[in-house]
């Protein structure tokens, strides 16, 4: 069993891995711990960029010779192929790595995974160690790979009543805050941009048109392009029709907060679309930040 050091390197480990969200597609955040045999911190490192080292490979970097006998917590499971990359599994095994945690099995493993051919070498390795917590920053990454396209994150504007309306200075900032977790920013207007501007590697470009109305069409663009994660500032036609088609996997309102025992004078209108749920709420000046995912 993870000892409590094992545990709160784990935690570390998905902490720093959160750095490369925005940079690393189409390849996942990941981050990764190293413990020198006697049980502490010898060198930590996360994947910045497609095309640059992976997590494991800076960690074992920083690390250096503490690294033999010692301990690799990493937060996805090493790759075993090599790419733009050699094949992380195989830098472990060079660094005399004696053990390996992990929390979640890599779906893009190729044949036999990283974790079992760590096994086969006889290194000690325990899998789905915080799974959960590490899925907080790998869950996007994932979806986007069981979807197929990325995952869609519609921000809008609305008046007490929940209708949508133009962009407040509140929602500007709330955009400002959100874009630098994702792959690519849509604006009103449909033009893009990178979210984090300048951070992607090889394999990754940002579309220089308009982005089209269509659904289908704009969604063939986001793939090609390498996106995981898509952020749409609206109100757009784009906007509107995914999510009409439900295909808007997050939703984040701004709302005026509303004043205090004040009759109604319209009819509301419902603040969340079927599907979805709360899933968090945050008063900010003057505004609501409300957040929900797509059930």
């Amino acid at each position: 069993m993870p000892t409590s050091v094992e545990l709160a390197a784990m935690r570390r480990a998905i902490i720093i891995s959160a750095s490369g969200l925005g940079a690393t597609s189409p390849n996942p955040a990941v981050g990764c711990v190293i413990l020198d045999s006697a049980g502490r911190s010898a060198g930590e490192g996360y994947h910045l960029r497609k095309g640059d080292s992976h997590a494991e490979v800076n960690a074992i970097a920083a690390a250096g010779c503490r690294a033999a006998g010692g301990t690799a917590v990493v937060t996805l499971e090493p790759c075993n192929h090599e790419g733009l990359t050699p094949a992380c599994h195989q830098a472990l095994l060079d660094a005399r790595v004696a053990r390996v945690l992990i929390a979640v099995m890599d779906p893009t493993s190729r044949g036999e995974g990283g974790a079992a051919r760590l096994r086969h070498a006889g290194v000690d390795v325990h899998t789905h160690v915080l799974e959960d917590e590490a899925l907080v920053v790998l869950r996007p990454w994932l979806a986007a790979l069981s979807h197929r396209r990325p995952v869609l994150h519609l921000l809008i504007q609305t008046d007490a009543a929940g209708y949508a309306t133009s962009l407040s200075a509140e929602a500007l900032t709330e955009t400002q805050i959100q874009r630098h977790t994702h792959d690519l920013l849509i604006s009103v207007d449909g033009t893009v941009e990178e979210g984090r501007i300048g951070s992607h590697g090889r394999g990754f470009w940002a579309p220089t048109v308009a982005m089209p109305d269509d659904p289908e069409s704009a969604l063939t663009v986001l793939v090609e392009a390498g996106a995981r994660t898509v952020l749409l500032v609206g109100p757009s036609n784009l906007g509107r029709r995914l999510l009409g088609r439900s295909l808007i996997d997050r939703l984040t309102l701004v709302m005026p907060v509303p004043e205090p025992s004040q009759p109604s004078t319209t009819t509301p209108s419902p603040l969340l679309p079927d599907g979805y749920v709360l899933s968090q709420v945050t008063h900010t000046g003057s505004q609501l930040i409300v957040c929900a995912q797509r059930c």
